[in-house]
């Protein structure tokens, strides 16, 4: 019985009650978190020693669990870099206990007899650096968890690890001790194995239980967004698992296929053939299935019956031969002759091909030879030289040439190296390896590794090249690179290789890898006599357990090696037949992850060979001078990426300042160091690593580094797979190569422009010129991989299909989506359009197949049928196949045994073939597997099969006319025919052939070989002149075929060649280091004879801005001069800086984020690329026949040109039937005008009061995120506003409002987006219920009567509409159930209630009410029902279509006497027929919506209920009091029968929570067991209802904030606020950490220690805050407690500032006085009363470092006050001493036009000059003032258009931030002489302050903080 409790399984954390701990126990830091990814609350053990930090079950370890399931899931998330340990005590049968425990601290695997030690390696994110790494090296990844690490569903069979390891049989699990550090969300046990990626309601889809897996239970279930895949978001680990092992048993994330993901055993399996007797019951049987399986008779269209395919005659096109055994034949034999031949042609291209079945041996063969090579090929008669005359073979021989491959990497993307005169650049490219010239980009290929290239090295002279391929046995090539002849082949003994090097004469070459068992060997070979014929030689090999990520030969010493690893740089040596090794004594950098080393360049006569610098760079940025003579470390540098703090100034961090620059890889030179660094840069250094002076930033982590032999280029790559060049002398980066960087999927080839798009595992789309094979453009979708895709024939747009099911049509000329198709749910298996581009066929993995009309603007579906196509995924991407006529349309279905043919205008059935009857001898029964219609003139269709066969049938009559067997090894993955058939294609098993389509020879294919990968598909150009195969890399072969003349025909046929020209391409730009500025030239027209006018229109922007390539330079020069005209500030002066490399690359859009409207409004994005958009040009028109938009330009400011701001369409209320209707709506209102009196309910929206008035003047820069600055974050919520918060479970949408902007906010990553446009506080947000569409409603702007409605789509995060119509605030706002209809409330003045279409967002209908009404909200149920509440009643409106008008009818509904005189404020429609209003006194109202009557009333509150919500039988009510309420109301339903008897009592109270606030927003999802709440507070909580927990999302300051400062490593920052408040936030998280809070006080300013302070004998990082009492209070951030107060001003204190030293406090006050006062004793040193009745505006403080001011002292100081006095100080602390350096005043206007209230006397230390003082402030004039100390003048003054209310200066960069009453801030580029303003500001800017580093901004507009991320300048 002790087990059938546990059954099915037990939740261990809540059968043990571990909340409770009596049953459990914890030690040290161990809490309960609420976690955003899991939503819920988790328990958090940290700590840094896992003894002392734990929980453990049972509370002591003499009890025992007792638990019996054999499977232990543990549902845990490891710390990022951190430790953690696990301890498992498990009996067995014999009462033996076993310890099984596992760690990312343990290296490798150990076991006793009572214990078992398993290392675990942490899983990262789905295309992370860590991720990709852990493929080559998952035992180096052994060590601290990742920063991206995931959640993990831990599976543990307990029973199958002790049988394994131990040989016992296992009872129960006896204790669990889960140490620091990781967070945990619970534990379970059972004996059944679940699988967590496949949810309940797919489980019987997918058979999962007959498996032996059963679906995860919903208390073990992680959310998954709608759309989303969990293993793309979680960890699922199996151990022990029947997936990959590593060398060593190791806990990990494998191969392991859940059922979900493996093939249905239903499905199509494919299985090798057995020999097997057949019976006659079961020759019989055969029979009558070829009756019953033959085409039938089809209901709609009575089809060709094919009831006996009888064998026809082989037509050819030739004269007549024998054909004995040729590679087409009419049975099932082929076979025929074999002939090889391996050449080398004149320009440097290489062709490898083999014929028959891959059974041919290949010699070796020069590859300059022009000789014939013969193969044996069994069962086939060889061709010697002797008989060769007789051997009629497919000519010319070869027929394919490699042209070029798009590919770099394949196993690793370390190696790119420089040949000799550094013109030529050498890569691997997977199987191959390529060598590119740079001026001409031509290739050429060094052919023969049958598996990817691991590593590469060159000699010192680079002559000779080595290379080293994968597997298991990995074999070694040895290259004469000037001939490209292989010298040498032999195998290393390795089970892989991961580094070679060179000697510098080539005579020494040595590698490293692992060994079969997993240990590291390093091999020593002589390669000495390799160049003269000899053979290569084994010197030396030593095995070791150290860790060698790079090993290098000592290039003065053959002998001598270095190698760098985790933890340990080593000296080898080879001496007397041994390699022996020698540490370097590290000290303290022992500990360091080494990822490369180079010796210093250039020697000197005065010193020994071996007196040489060793460099060696680390992951943590540290850059080790190793002696190499001495073996010690002689300088050891850390590169940081922001500035470090001086060395002199030694001071403890309490706070993590943040890792170093990760280097990956470095390389020296004479002169300069060039360094690879995981944050994307290539930074070049002087020796003394003093700064950088040149730098390139890519979009990815820069892998390594090479210096060329000039030393003038740096060549770099990237883990994204580009190669790229940095030309020092002119400062250009080029780019070499671009890639894929996963396999490509499929292709497809444009006719006109010749462009070639491709589609990749890698998530992304790319467009390819096709001449000269560069990148154009590039698509990402980051949640689908596209798997088909197609050009249309005749206009530049494509369609392509993802694994989600979707198609979208993408146009390019118009630059955005055109269509999205949502018809399929599996993966779509074939895309393709009719020759015509009438129609377009689509089919998926779950045999859906759609037929779509394009003949028209915008297509639609025509017909859908499902079951139809074949349900496997294995015939993608060309599952379809369509006539050359477009007639007939072809595919493998409804099973994989039948082709059909349909009409492919109607998809009416035409004929059915089955293709597994064709060979009654066979034992298996045959199944298609592609298909191919031949040209029209033939009437053929070929048939791919599961049995390696090609049947070529008759369309019309389904007869076999000729098969051919075994094509390929494995079954045929691809085919394609010529368009003159003469030529057949072939792709499978990592081969192409190419076949003679009539069969004339004796030899009729030849194959060529090149992949790694399966080919996943082969095509002819358009033009017949290429072909293009994909698979691991994108081939593109020139086909001689095309050139040779048919040789039945005395005439050669016209070759079909496309027009050809010099089209401009699309886009072009120019850029420069921190600016670019885009020019486009105009989009490709559609048809070949037409124009392109420059200037006459511009293209519509999209959202992620479409870039020019920088591969094609020529063109883009070109392209702009042709449109100089548009550039005005064009300029041809060189660049001073390099530019950046993400400039230059192709343009990527996420396809999720497509711009689908023609109009763009300003957005921000924190986690977006970088905008650089500013189109202009000619886009003719949209290819949906759509006008493209104008983009306008904005004036030239200061010799910048930037891009304007294109708002979206908009409806004004004075025009069309706006004004009408509201003129009707006023005229319709009968009776005097009501006064506009606020009503007294808190429901009703009031505008928070503001003196400052937007600008009316124009903004010398009107995008929030161009420029130098990019909104990165908004800290706070309105918690003013009402119903201002929006959040969709399903979608995980998650949207609230902030002063004028609105924030999208991500629940998983905390990622902010930003929708700007709005003028005034926002009042209220609406969501459709598809959550694709968000509208949001603010007040009325200066200059415009009515206020504005914002209609915002998700997906590209654009406005799509602005509504003007309500004359003052929207109060609500709602979609309909359909989302047809969108509804808008106005105010207590506006009272109009307003109806849209939300296609148009055209008016519908308009009403005025008479009262004010609070809230309105439509019927889930009916559609055209909706309600709203006002004053004492509810009015029940029903809609009625009227033409294209809606009419209205109302029904009004007063309360029940007994309810009172109340307001109703707030209502939400329950089940049924149910209605809940609440009332300003606290009652529910329940309303019956059949009857409209209120039946019931309920006390639901003691003060106003704002918010309703309800589904199901459960209701959430909030109000005033600050409490939400969960109540049940099962039981209202049953009452609603009973009218007014219904008894209140019935309603029960189930849970209730009080927060910080009035509740003013709610939303929770369906189940209502989760849900976010908004309150008055500013604060937005995450409330569970399940495990009754409420959790802060965001908070912010409810009042005014007056200051922020920030911590000295920049890793937090501190805000005060009227509230009282001193609150502490992460920087990198934005999110708050601390609050110290005094009552009753307003908290006016704040400063950091800039050093460490020791108070209370505790030495630590402190705040000090000014409050209005005039206290000082000094908080300790690591004690998180007030550790002194100070009173040393009588009034309020208003500015603070810590001197240098941090021994110091400065304070002023609102009086005027200057407090000094000493924070260790608390006492006040002294009182400056200079300022004396002014009050102090501004301390700022500086270290003294003039020696000319002619003052002695430490510190430079000055203080401001409101009277525009400044003072200027000079103290030096220790000595008691502080003079008065200078004393300025500034001239003020008097009169009426004096502003009030007054600016404020703003003044600082410029950073860039500490002797020049910055003012500004009311004078005569608006602007800053720069004041020079030494000269004692004014020396500079800067213009402003406004009086400044804010002032910071860039302590980094000379950058000037200015804030202004106008809501606007300014940023000022002294360097560049730039000005630029960025709106976004709700109200006065009333703060700006700069980091530290510079990196960030900081601005304060009342209680909303904005962050800014300041970008890199010129």
């Amino acid at each position: 019985m002790a087990k059938v409790w546990q059954h099915p399984f037990l939740n261990v954390f809540k059968h043990f009650k571990v909340e409770e701990w009596k049953r459990s126990t914890k030690e040290g830091d161990v809490t309960t978190v609420m976690d955003k990814t899991l939503k819920g609350t988790v328990y958090r053990i940290s700590g840094s020693v896992p003894a002392s930090n734990y929980l453990q079950l049972p509370k002591t370890s003499t009890q025992s669990l007792g638990l019996t399931g054999c499977y232990l899931y543990i549902l845990f998330k490891p710390m990022p870099t951190k430790y953690f340990v696990v301890h498992l005590d498990v009996a067995t049968e014999d009462c033996q206990v076993v310890r099984i425990s596992f760690s990312n601290l343990f290296k490798e695997f150990k076991s006793t007899a009572t214990w078992l030690q398993f290392p675990f390696i942490c899983g990262a994110a789905k295309g992370s650096l860590y991720e990709n790494t852990a493929k080559a090296a998952k035992r180096d990844l052994v060590g601290l968890a990742p920063t991206n690490v995931r959640w993990t569903f831990l599976t543990l069979d307990l029973r199958h690890i002790l049988s394994l390891y131990l040989n016992r049989n296992y009872s129960h699990l006896k204790n669990i001790k889960l140490c620091s550090n990781l967070l945990v969300k619970n534990l379970f046990t059972s004996n059944l194995l679940f699988d967590p990626g496949v949810p309940f309601s797919e489980a019987h889809q997918s058979k999962l239980v007959s498996s032996g897996l059963s679906p995860v239970p919903r208390e073990m279930a992680f959310p998954v967004p709608k759309g989303e895949n969990w293993h793309d978001l979680y960890d699922c680990i199996r151990f022990p698992s029947s997936g990959s092992k590593m060398p060593f048993d190791s806990i990990q994330k494998g191969t392991l296929k859940t059922a979900a993901d493996s093939p249905d055993q239903d499905g199509p399996v494919s299985h090798l053939p057995k020999e097997v007797t057949l019976s006659k019951p079961v020759r019989d049987r055969v029979s009558l299935i070829q009756q019953i399986t033959s085409p039938k008779e089809m209901p709609r269209q009575p089809p060709l019956l094919t009831k006996n395919i009888p064998r026809v005659k082989l037509a050819t096109f030739g004269p007549p031969q024998e054909r004995d055994q040729t590679g087409w034949s009419e049975g099932p034999q082929a076979g025929g002759d074999s002939c090889l031949r391996l050449s080398r042609v004149a320009d440097g291209g290489i062709h490898v091909y083999a014929h028959k079945n891959g059974d041919v041996t290949i010699h070796a063969v020069r590859v300059d030879s022009d000789e014939d090579a013969s193969a044996k090929v069994p069962g086939t008669k060889a061709i010697s030289a002797r008989n060769s005359a007789h051997c009629t073979r497919l000519l010319p021989d070869p027929i394919l040439k490699l042209r070029r491959i798009i590919g770099f990497g394949g196993c690793s993307t370390r190696w790119a190296l420089w040949a000799a005169d550094g013109r030529v650049v050498v890569y691997p490219s997977h199987a191959l390896i390529v060598a590119v010239v740079l001026d001409s980009g031509r290739q050429w290929f060094f052919a023969g590794h049958t598996d990817k290239v691991a590593a590469l090295a060159f000699n010192g002279n680079r002559t000779l090249l080595a290379s080293a391929q994968i597997g298991h046995l990995s074999m070694m090539r040895l290259w004469d690179f000037a001939s490209t002849k292989c010298l040498s082949m032999f195998k290393t003994g390795l089970h892989s290789v991961s580094c070679l090097s060179f000697s510098y004469n080539g005579n020494i070459l040595c590698g490293t890898g692992k060994d079969g068992h997993g240990k590291t060997v390093v091999v020593v070979w002589n390669t000495a006599q390799v160049s003269r014929g000899g053979e290569v030689e084994l010197l030396a090999k030593a095995h070791t357990d150290v860790d060698i990520q790079t090993l290098k030969i000592a290039f003065f010493d053959d002998t001598r090696m270095v190698s760098c690893g985790r933890d340990n740089v080593r000296l080898w040596r080879v001496r007397s037949g041994a390699l022996r090794s020698c540490p370097v004594n590290l000290g303290e950098y022992r500990s360091l992850e080494f990822t490369d080393l180079d010796f210093e360049a250039g020697h000197s006569t005065d010193r020994e060979p071996e007196d040489r610098t060793l460099f060696v760079c680390s992951r943590s940025g540290h850059v080790l001078e190793i002696d190499y003579k001495n073996v010690a470390v002689r300088n050891a540098r850390r590169l940081l990426p922001s500035e470090t703090q001086h060395s002199h100034r030694r001071e403890k961090q309490t706070f993590n300042s943040g890792p170093g620059i990760a280097l990956n890889s470095i390389c020296l030179s004479s002169s300069f160091c060039a360094t690879a660094s995981d944050d994307g840069y290539l930074r070049l250094w002087p020796l003394d690593f003093s700064e950088v002076f040149l730098e390139a930033e890519h979009d990815n982590p820069v892998t390594s580094v090479s210096i060329g032999p000039d030393d003038l280029k740096v060549l770099c790559t990237t883990s994204s797979g580009t190669v790229g060049y940095l030309d020092i002398q002119s400062r250009d980066y080029s780019t070499i190569m671009r890639s894929h960087t996963d396999s490509v999927l499929a292709f497809s080839v444009e006719r006109l422009q010749q462009e070639l798009v491709t589609v990749s595992r890698d998530n992304t789309i790319r467009i390819w010129n096709l001449e000269t094979m560069q990148q154009l453009y590039e698509f990402t979708a980051s949640d689908e991989t596209a798997c088909a895709v197609a050009f249309h024939p005749s206009q530049p747009i494509f369609a392509c299909g993802f694994d989600t099911g979707v198609v979208r049509v993408i146009s390019l000329a118009a630059s955005k989506l055109l269509e999205e198709h949502k018809q399929h749910r599996g993966s779509v298996t074939g895309l393709v359009f009719s020759p015509d581009g009438d129609f377009m066929y689509s089919a998926c993995s779950h045999g859906t197949l759609a037929l779509y009309n394009c003949a028209i603007q915008k297509s639609h579906i025509v017909r859908v049928l499902a079951n139809v196509v074949s349900q496997d995924a294995g015939h993608g991407p060309d599952a379809l196949s369509l006539s050359g006529n477009g007639r007939l349309l072809a595919f493998v279905g409804p099973s994989k045994y039948i082709v059909t043919l349909m009409d492919a205008h109607s998809l009416d059935e035409l004929l059915r073939i089955d293709v597994s009857i064709l060979d009654l001898e066979s034992t298996a029964l045959d199944a298609a597997v592609r298909l191919r219609f031949a040209p029209s003139s033939l009437g053929h269709l070929l048939v791919t099969t599961s049995s390696r066969k090609i049947l070529v049938l008759d369309v019309k009559s389904g007869q076999l006319i000729r098969t051919v067997s075994q094509v390929h090894k494995e079954s045929c993955s691809s085919l394609a025919l010529s368009s003159d058939s003469r030529y057949l294609l072939t792709a499978g098993d990592r081969v192409i052939k190419v076949w003679d389509y009539g069969m004339r020879y004796e030899v009729n294919s030849q194959v060529f070989i090149g992949h790694s990968e399966p080919v996943r598909q082969v095509g002819f150009t358009p033009d017949q002149r290429q072909v293009i195969s994909v698979g691991d890399a994108i081939f593109l072969w020139d086909f001689l075929g095309a050139l040779t003349k048919e040789p039945s025909k005395d005439k050669q046929e016209p070759s079909i060649s496309s027009v050809k020209g010099s089209p401009l391409p699309r886009e072009g730009s120019v850029s420069s280091p921190g600016r670019s500025t885009c020019v486009s030239v105009g989009s490709p027209p559609s048809h070949p004879n037409s124009r392109l006018r420059h200037g006459s229109r511009t293209h519509s922007s999209i959202i992620e801005t479409f870039r020019s390539p920088g591969a094609d330079a020529s063109r883009i020069n070109n392209s702009l001069e042709a449109v100089q005209d548009l550039a005005p500030g064009a300029s041809d002066t060189p660049r001073k800086q390099a530019p950046l490399p993400t400039v230059i690359f192709p343009p990527c859009l996420d396809l999720s984020s497509i711009q689908r409207m023609v109009h763009q409004d300003t957005f921000s994005e924190s986690e977006a690329e970088e905008e650089e958009a500013c189109l202009t040009g000619d886009a003719g028109e949209a290819a949906n026949g759509a006008k493209a938009c104008s983009l306008l330009a904005t004036k030239e400011a200061a010799k910048n040109e930037e891009p304007a701001v294109v708002g979206p369409a908009v409806i004004q209320a004075g025009s069309g039937a706006c004004s009408s209707a509201r003129e009707e709506c006023q005229k319709a209102t009968k009776g005097p005008e009501p006064e506009n009196i606020r009503p007294d309910c808190y429901r009703h929206f009031a505008p928070r009061f503001k003196t400052s008035v937007p600008s009316s003047k124009a903004f010398a820069q009107t995008l929030a995120d161009a420029g130098r600055l990019k909104l990165k974050a908004v800290i706070g919520y309105n918690g003013n506003g009402r119903g201002n918060m929006v959040w969709n479970p399903d979608t995980g949408l998650f949207a609230y409002s902030c002063g004028c902007v609105v924030i999208v906010e991500d629940l998983h990553s905390g990622s902010q987006q930003h929708w700007l446009g709005h003028p005034e506080e926002i009042s209220t947000l609406a969501v459709s219920h598809d959550a694709q569409v968000v509208a949001s409603a603010s007040g009325r702007s200066q200059g415009n009567p009515c206020c504005q409605i914002c209609i915002w789509d998700v997906q590209t995060r654009a406005c799509r509409k602005v509504l003007f119509y309500h004359e003052s605030q929207v109060q609500a706002m709602a979609y309909s159930r359909d989302d047809q209809i969108l509804i808008t409330l106005g105010d207590y003045a506006d009272r109009v209630m307003a109806l849209w279409n939300t296609h148009t967002y055209e008016l519908m209908s308009s009403t005025r009410f008479s009262e004010p009404v609070h809230e309105v909200a439509f019927s889930p149920l009916l559609a055209g029902h909706l309600a709203c509440v006002g004053k004492g009643a509810v009015a029940f409106w029903l809609m009625e279509l009227q033409g294209t008008d809606i009419g209205l009818k109302v029904h009004r509904v007063p309360v029940p006497d007994a309810v009172g005189p109340v307001e109703l404020t707030s209502i939400c429609y329950g089940a049924d027929c149910l209605l809940y209003s609440g009332t300003s006194t606290g009652q529910i109202c329940a309303w019956d919506t059949e009857t409209n009557r209120c039946f019931m009333t309920w006390e639901a509150d003691e003060g106003e209920i704002g918010v309703l919500q309800c589904h199901g039988n459960q209701l959430v009510s909030g109000s005033n009091t600050r409490r939400i309420r969960l109540w049940s109301v099962a039981a209202v339903q049953e009452l609603r029968v009973r009218g007014s008897s219904a008894k209140s009592s019935s309603v029960v109270l189930e849970q209730e929570m009080t927060l910080d606030g009035t509740i003013v927003s709610i939303t929770f999802d369906a189940a209502m067991d989760m849900g976010i709440v908004g309150t008055t507070a500013g604060t937005l909580w995450y409330v569970n209802w399940t495990e009754n927990t409420s959790i802060r999302l965001i908070s912010g300051h409810k009042n005014k904030v007056n200051e922020v400062a920030f911590s000295p490593d920049e890793s937090h920052c501190a805000t005060c606020g009227e509230d009282g408040s001193v609150r502490v936030w992460s920087l990198a998280s934005m999110e708050l950490v601390v609050q110290f809070q005094v009552l009753n006080q307003s908290c006016m300013c704040l400063a950091w220690s800039p050093v460490p302070v020791s108070l209370s004998g505790v030495e630590g990082q402190h705040i000090v805050a000014g409050y209005s009492d005039g206290t000082l209070r000094v908080f300790g951030i690591s004690r998180t407690e007030m550790e002194l107060k100070m009173h040393p001003h009588s009034v309020a204190v208003m500015a603070l500032s810590y001197s240098a030293d941090g021994e110091i406090i400065l304070s002023g006050d609102k009086e005027g006085l200057v407090a000094v006062s000493s924070p260790r004793t608390g006492m006040t040193i002294r009182v400056l009363t200079d300022h004396r009745s002014s009050p102090i505006s501004i301390i700022d403080g500086t270290r003294k470092q003039h020696a000319e001011l002619g003052v002695e002292g430490t510190d430079l100081w000055l203080a401001a006050s409101v009277d525009r006095r400044v003072s200027v100080w000079v103290s030096d602390w220790m000595k008691d001493k502080c003079e008065l350096l200078d004393w300025l005043t500034f001239p003020a206007p008097a009169g009426p036009e004096v502003p009030r209230p007054l600016p404020p006397s703003l003044a600082a230390f410029c950073p860039w000059d500490k002797s020049t003082v910055v003012y500004s402030g009311f004078g005569l004039r608006k602007e800053i003032l720069l004041y020079s100390l030494l000269q004692k003048q004014v020396i500079e003054k800067i213009p402003l258009p406004f009086f400044a209310t804010a002032l910071s200066l860039s302590p980094t960069d000379r950058l000037i931030a200015v804030g202004f009453s106008e809501r606007l801030l300014r940023l000022i580029d002294r360097t560049a002489k730039t000005e630029q303003d960025h709106p976004g500001h709700d109200d006065v800017v009333s703060l700006c302050r700069f980091t530290p580093s510079g990196n960030r901004l900081f601005t304060i507009s009342y209680n909303e903080l904005l962050v800014w991320e300041v970008r890199n300048g010129c």
